[in-house]
């Protein structure tokens, strides 16, 4: 016979808009209640964190009619969006049946992207979760139509234009995570931030440069994870650092956005600060380095991977990265970030005979230590 609480996930399924929009609030899972009017997904959003067992009976049949209701009026939708949340968060088996659903994927994508839904922070989250699982890599290739943020049909697009142009709002913080998951899971999502895209011309990972200093966390590390995931394209290594080369394209210009982060107020000797790049001279008093070690250390791998080749790392020399990673070790004591830093300085620092070429460096090879790894 089931439980109350198994009664109550019932609920979800009912035709009736009314019955959907009551249910039992259980003051204990044995004792029953009357009816009220919360509704059923409001009273089992607690439970979608503490029990989320209860969603996966009859072969994660509750699972198909929350999606449902995230179709449904908005407060019935607001609650089954945050039980998804939740779920999609801690249960491989029900992300992956979540991130396979194409109806659900693109009514996600159009939700989000319309400046009039009501639950944009939710949304944010759930396709964060759901990026997670490869399968969502298919937004490279899904087209809606254009919307008020983006001018291009291609569903990435409108994803990425909503980030950028949404800079001040909370709400959208995490789509950086859906970035930094899609370019860790495939090489074509990579190729595509690499890409300038004929909608507009703009090489997408230009975009989210601004936001390796921006004041949100969340904004902060979805994007260095981003980045990081780039350097793993080796092809694209010169126009990430501005190198000639006949295949660069549009020069991209990484450098000055993974450094900013790494600097903090010091001062450097005339002979260095001269050679650095005309963003890291002269830094304000009051500039602060970024707060998170796990962020400076993803900077810091970021900064190993341009070290594959041998014009990448005399690059790095030349713009006196040596320094910088120098003050940021000497001022963080923190164990993960001094490991980064110990690995980018044995690479910069040895000596290279006349015309060594493009031989492996320490990250971007496997490695006995410990390895470096896309972001999800």
């Amino acid at each position: 016979m089931p439980t109350e609480l198994e009664e109550l996930v019932g609920f979800l399924e009912h035709g009736n808009t009314q019955i959907r929009s009551i249910g039992r609030c259980p003051n204990s899972v044995a004792t029953p209640t009357p009816l009220t009017r919360w509704t059923a997904c409001e009273n089992l959003v607690g439970y979608s964190a503490s029990q989320p067992s209860i969603f996966k009976k009859d072969q994660l049949l509750p699972i198909k009619h929350l999606v449902l209701l995230v179709r449904d009026y908005p407060s019935i939708a607001k609650n089954a969006l945050t039980i998804l949340v939740n779920l999609s968060s801690q249960d491989d088996e029900i992300r992956a049946r979540l991130a396979q659903d194409d109806d659900l994927v693109i009514d996600l994508v159009r939700k989000i992207t319309n400046p009039k839904d009501p639950s944009p922070q939710l949304l944010s989250e759930l396709l964060a979760n759901l990026s997670i699982h490869p399968s969502l890599a298919r937004l490279r290739t899904l087209t809606l139509p254009a919307t008020s943020t983006s001018q291009s049909d291609a569903a990435l697009d409108q994803l990425l234009d909503l980030f950028v142009s949404t800079p001040s709002d909370s709400n959208y913080d995490y789509l950086s995570y859906l970035l930094a998951s899609l370019s860790g899971t495939s090489e074509d999502v990579r190729k595509y931030f690499l890409t300038p895209q004929a909608y507009d011309n703009v090489t997408p990972l230009s975009k989210i440069f601004v936001f390796t200093e921006h004041p949100s966390l969340i904004r902060r590390r979805g994007v260095a994870g981003t980045l990081k995931n780039a350097c793993f394209e080796v092809s694209s290594h010169p126009a990430l650092l501005s190198l000639p080369s006949a295949e660069t394209g549009s020069a991209i210009d990484i450098l000055p956005y993974i450094l900013l982060p790494l600097a903090g107020s010091e001062t450097y000797p005339e002979d260095e600060m001269d050679k650095m790049l005309p963003d890291l001279q002269l830094l304000p008093p009051d500039k602060q380095r970024e707060s998170s070690n796990d962020i400076l250390t993803t900077h810091i791998e970021s900064l190993t991977l341009l070290t594959t080749t041998r014009k990448g790392r005399d690059r790095l020399r030349e713009v006196q990265v040596y320094a910088i990673v120098r003050e940021c070790h000497s001022h963080v004591q923190d164990e993960g970030v001094g490991e980064a830093v110990e690995r980018l300085v044995n690479v910069l620092m040895r000596d290279e005979a006349e015309g060594e070429g493009d031989a492996q460096s320490a990250l971007v090879k496997r490695d006995e230590d410990r390895e470096i790894e896309e972001v999800f």
